[in-house]
């Protein structure tokens, strides 16, 4: 698997960035390697404490850019469209192809295709609301 950049964005606001070849949505961890180090040393990345894991196009992302959070008319998204609300108050809008509340987390896909987050993995304990639109 090739490493992809990643976010991790823990449940008390810590972040890590780096690079990861090793999450899959069924195991309980997996490893991120330092953005300044790719091959260096790796850390270990519980998924029971994030809310989340941001996969990224770049990890500066743009700060001046506001994200739309609607769907404009003609848009055909894949998946079911849905309002994710965090427990820290962060709101997401997308689409999921599988949301399911007892299942440890699911995939998201932004609703701005401009957006720095290609997809992003909420773990369903950092997860207040999901509201399907």
């Amino acid at each position: 698997m090739e490493p992809v950049k990643v976010v991790a964005r823990y449940i008390d606001g810590k972040r890590v960035k780096g690079f990861s070849q090793d999450f899959f949505p069924n195991k309980d961890r997996f490893h991120i390697y330092s953005a300044g180090q790719p091959s260096g040393e790796s850390t270990e990345v519980l998924i029971k404490d994030l809310k989340a894991i941001f996969f990224v196009r770049d990890f500066g992302g743009n700060p001046v850019y506001d994200e739309r959070k609607t769907y404009k008319e003609g848009d055909k998204p894949s998946g079911r469209k849905i309002e994710v609300t965090f427990k820290d108050g962060e709101v997401l809008v997308g689409t999921t192809l599988g949301y399911d509340p007892n299942r440890p987390g699911f995939f998201l896909f932004p609703a701005d295709p401009k957006s720095n987050n290609i997809r992003i993995y909420a773990v369903s304990t950092g997860v207040k609301k999901v509201r399907y639109l």
